[in-house]
């Protein structure tokens, strides 16, 4: 089973999409350059602005919701599961998930790295850093620029992670998208790989994708509620026989 997460399926935990009709793009478009490295880099402005959109956003406090915690009961169930995300929440971790089992395809946020040596430190204590005044905490070790140990627009995956991935989806019996617009590459093309080796593919979206018609399943029903009841058919075994 291997199992692609999308924004979609943290948006019940308060953290919003990107792409969706009330996503994060679509109520500011200029956002987008907030995470676009070559940007976030080259401009203090938008590294300042960067830092308060991260305040805001709630993501370091958020909780896993029910999606989360139905996929982390169906890894206990013995379900043999890769979770490839394209969230850097942590959140299906936080939900109970094993680490081993989670491939962070865009990184996490729940960390920093300096962009010139690399040093990593949590985020939570440089968002205490913007919370005491400084609009562009930088690197305690050299002074360089702080960033989020993130993919970036603009940047390429790590090899070796897009390297697992590939091999979960070449070899999985059953790929389910969740929440996910599957426009992004390269984890876009994932189910296209997955469907060639013979998988079943299960797509759970609240808005049209590109993979509908070529999908076994395609469910709109909201994620939270959604999840649980996909769960529950694939522990008895119902989604593999057909």
């Amino acid at each position: 089973m291997a199992v692609l997460t999308g924004a979609g399926i943290s948006t019940d935990s308060g953290i919003p999409d990107y792409r969706g009709p009330r996503g994060l793009w679509q109520r500011d478009p200029s956002a987008q350059e907030l995470v676009t490295i070559g940007p976030y880099l080259a401009d203090p402005d938008v590294r300042r602005r960067a830092w308060l959109m991260r305040r805001d956003a709630g993501a370091i406090g958020a909780e896993p919701n029910a999606g989360h915690r139905a996929l982390a009961e169906l890894e206990r169930s013995g379900v043999p599961m890769r979770v490839l995300t394209q969230n850097v929440d942590g959140l299906h971790q936080a939900a109970g998930l094993p680490a081993r089992k989670v491939i962070e395809l865009h990184g996490t946020a729940t960390e920093v790295q300096c962009a010139d040596c690399a040093a990593p430190g949590p985020m939570a204590a440089a968002l205490d850093r913007v919370a005491a005044g400084e609009d562009d905490p930088d690197c305690e070790h050299c002074g360089g620029v702080l960033r989020p140990r993130t993919v970036m627009f603009g940047e390429g995956l790590d090899p070796w992670v897009l390297e697992q991935a590939d091999a979960i989806a070449k070899n999985c019996q059953v790929f389910l998208a969740v929440g996910s617009s599957l426009q992004v590459h390269p984890a876009a093309l994932l189910p296209r790989i997955a469907l060639e080796h013979g998988a079943r593919l299960i797509v759970v979206n609240g808005e049209p994708t590109a993979y509908d018609e070529a999908a076994h399943e395609v469910i709109r029903t909201p994620i939270s509620r959604a999840l649980p009841e996909l769960v529950a058919r694939l522990v008895d075994g119902d989604l593999a026989a057909r």
